[in-house]
């Protein structure tokens, strides 16, 4: 299968690419897109044979279920049983953008889509690539992050393009995403709101509005044999091919550690920030941003895993970026990253 790369303006987006990348959705295809978070592989939510094709082209465990995207909010009624007003909030406050709920599923959806589950997740992204997609391919699309499965998520077309050349039919490039990590996941279906995956809509965000939020206690544990109720909860993602481990204490016994582990002979990556870049003089060193601006780190993380798979480093050390608000959400990545390798000095 030949793979076409479409590049989309997002000012001037070409009516003409977006109505064939509809129509190869609404035939059954497989489309993949930019949204504010990553970029998503899309197939049609309410066809489950589409869905089929998603865990085909990813490799991906058919018990992890897909978020279903959606462009208009009266939408929302046809595949889910009931709308709590705590979903009419969030809608409110954070929809369009980077937040997917989980509900009680209608018929509509297959349960090829949500992973055998009787709930669904659904979000309403707002790049407006992403909407006119959703909206020429039916108004339903099922999308995870379109790369192959527990490689780090892409946030470019080109991270897209190395992961599923000749899977799919098409990618429509956007350019660089905005945020670089998922979708917060709020589970509704709880008699409190549960987040089952942090994101750039933190747990104090969401308390703003609702009051009373949780944090799904086994979030940030490591894999466990519980059938995943959200895209991330069970299987390994977003790994490089070297082994990943993180590296937390006092700064300085931080950088001391992983300066010693660069004096062997084995290629050593290093993630660091712009506070400390300077103070590791070997190894393969890529600063991630600062700490002053965390969605500096959120954006340059999956990017930068990947840019280690291309270096052929053999082992990898991060420093910790554990801090309230988005810092939760990047540890979340992390730990999936490194299998849950801590090293605390």
């Amino acid at each position: 299968m030949q793979t076409i790369v479409q590049k989309i303006d997002r000012a001037q987006i070409d009516a003409a690419a977006m109505e064939e990348a509809g129509r190869i959705l609404r035939s059954g295809g497989l489309v993949a897109f930019p949204t504010e978070t990553v970029y998503g592989l899309g197939g049609d939510a309410l066809d489950e044979s589409a869905a089929r094709r998603i865990y085909a082209a990813k490799g991906r465990p058919s018990d992890n279920p897909l978020i279903v995207h959606i462009a208009d909010m009266e939408h929302l009624a046809e595949i889910v049983t009931e709308i709590p007003e705590a979903a009419r909030k969030l809608a409110e406050a954070f929809w369009p953008g980077p937040l997917t709920m989980i509900f009680q599923k209608s018929d509509r959806v297959p349960y090829g889509t949500t992973g055998g589950l009787d709930t669904v997740a659904v979000r309403m992204p707002s790049d407006p690539i992403a909407l006119e997609l959703i909206r020429r391919g039916g108004g339903y699309v099922a999308a995870p992050s379109a790369n192959t499965s527990g490689r780090p998520s892409p946030t470019t077309a080109q991270h897209v393009y190395e992961d599923l050349q000749g899977r799919i039919p098409m990618i429509l490039d956007g350019g660089a995403v905005q945020i670089g990590l998922e979708s917060t996941i709020v589970d509704l279906t709880e008699e409190v709101p549960t987040v089952l995956r942090p994101g750039y809509i933190s747990m104090e965000m969401l308390q703003a509005v609702l009051g009373e939020v949780r944090m799904d206690r086994g979030l940030i544990a490591d894999d466990s044999n519980v059938r995943p109720k959200a895209p991330g909860m069970k299987y390994r993602h977003y790994a490089p091919q070297a082994d990943l481990k993180i590296v937390e204490g006092p700064q300085e016994q931080v950088i001391s550690y992983i300066n010693e582990k660069t004096a062997g002979e084995k290629q050593v990556g290093i993630i660091c920030t712009e506070e400390t870049k300077a103070r590791y003089p070997r190894g393969d060193v890529k600063c991630v941003g600062s700490r002053k601006d965390e969605l500096s780190i959120a954006n340059h993380l999956f990017a930068i895993l990947r840019e280690f798979d291309a270096d052929g480093v053999e082992e990898i050390y991060s420093e910790s970026f554990e801090a309230p608000g988005l810092g939760q959400a990047i540890m979340n990545r992390l730990l999936k990253a490194a299998g849950h390798q801590v090293i605390t000095l």
